[in-house]
């Protein structure tokens, strides 16, 4: 057998019949290195040709299309009709922690919210040491059944690894039992140090909370409200939350009773800082993103190609305002 057989017969064996360098060199008595060679020489020649055929996707055209809805830089995960809300998820946490890991440098600050979606993000954040840089804690996690310590502490240290950074937690409820609680503690030193940290943050790093769904948001299931507080919050036609600031769907806000039992950044307060990271996934998220996107929370998103399939699909039944 000449050379150009040789290296027919090598990339038949391992395009088209599978089998493994070791046996491809096994059987025609070479080595695998030599092997690797034709099999590159045969790519090089266009002996062999590789195709790829991308499953069809909707991502590019529904994120442009909420992009010039909203005014927002949208990043949508391209994923399979049939992937679960869990597997959605993952994707969303992948990218977004490629892209935080990118933007986050030397000298920042990032600020970032807790949940089931920033949890997700933190497990796949990748290592890259800064300087003088620190991670601070959006809004409270204690309420009548835990402090959230060891829950917040957690998340908020793996950024802080990530980055090598400075990290500062926010050692208050989720929600104070009362407004004037609030005030007051707001005025002590250790919150106020906190508190001016917020203040200087660089990217904003949430997601949205939904009362209802396959993967519930942290503060709907982990007994951060009362019944009677979700009566409440139903009755004032909240659909959402940021930062445990809650939303109607037209994306108001400011007179919903339980925000000024909020310790979250009002979406005022978000709108001061630079870059505003909002990461999503979920058939359950459809509506508060939409009431976020209408708020002018967010200025960069991070979605799965299903929930951008469905915000396209709600603002399409709902005329533009």
């Amino acid at each position: 057998m000449d050379k150009d057989d040789t290296i027919l017969a090598a990339s038949t064996m391992y395009y088209l019949q599978d089998m493994k360098m070791e046996a491809i060199a096994a059987h025609l008595h070479m080595s695998r290195s030599t092997v690797s060679r034709m099999l590159k020489e045969a790519r090089e020649t266009g002996l062999v040709e590789i195709t790829l055929r991308p499953a069809p996707t909707r991502a590019p055209e529904v994120g442009r299309r909420i992009s010039q809805r909203f005014g927002v830089e949208t990043s949508v995960a391209p994923v399979n009709d049939s992937a679960s809300t869990q597997e959605r998820l993952e994707q969303v946490a992948i990218t977004t922690a490629r892209m935080v890991t990118g933007w986050f440098d030397s000298d920042m600050v990032l600020g970032v919210a807790w949940g089931t979606t920033l949890a997700a993000i933190a497990k796949h954040l990748s290592k890259k040491p800064t300087r003088g840089s620190s991670i601070v804690q959006l809004n409270g996690a204690a309420n009548n059944r835990t402090f959230g310590v060891d829950y917040i502490g957690s998340l908020i240290s793996r950024f802080g690894s990530a980055f090598d950074a400075r990290v500062h937690l926010f050692p208050v409820p989720a929600f104070f039992d009362y407004a004037a609680t609030r005030e007051a503690m707001w005025h002590e030193r250790s919150v106020a140090r906190v508190l001016d940290v917020q203040r200087r943050v660089d990217i904003a790093l949430f997601s949205i909370g939904a009362l209802t769904g396959e993967v519930p948001s942290h503060v709907y299931s982990a007994g951060y409200l009362e019944p009677e507080d979700i009566e409440t919050l139903d009755a004032e036609g909240v659909v959402g939350d940021v930062c445990t600031v809650f939303l109607r769907a037209d994306g108001t806000y400011e007179d919903l009773s339980l925000n000024q039992r909020a310790t979250g950044p009002t979406p005022k307060e978000l709108k001061r800082i630079p870059r505003r990271v909002c990461a999503v996934a979920g058939d359950n998220k459809v509506e508060p993103l939409i009431a976020a996107l209408h708020a002018g929370i967010i200025t960069h998103l991070i979605l799965d190609e299903q929930t951008a399939s469905g915000v396209v699909a709600a603002l399409d039944r709902t005329p533009t305002r």
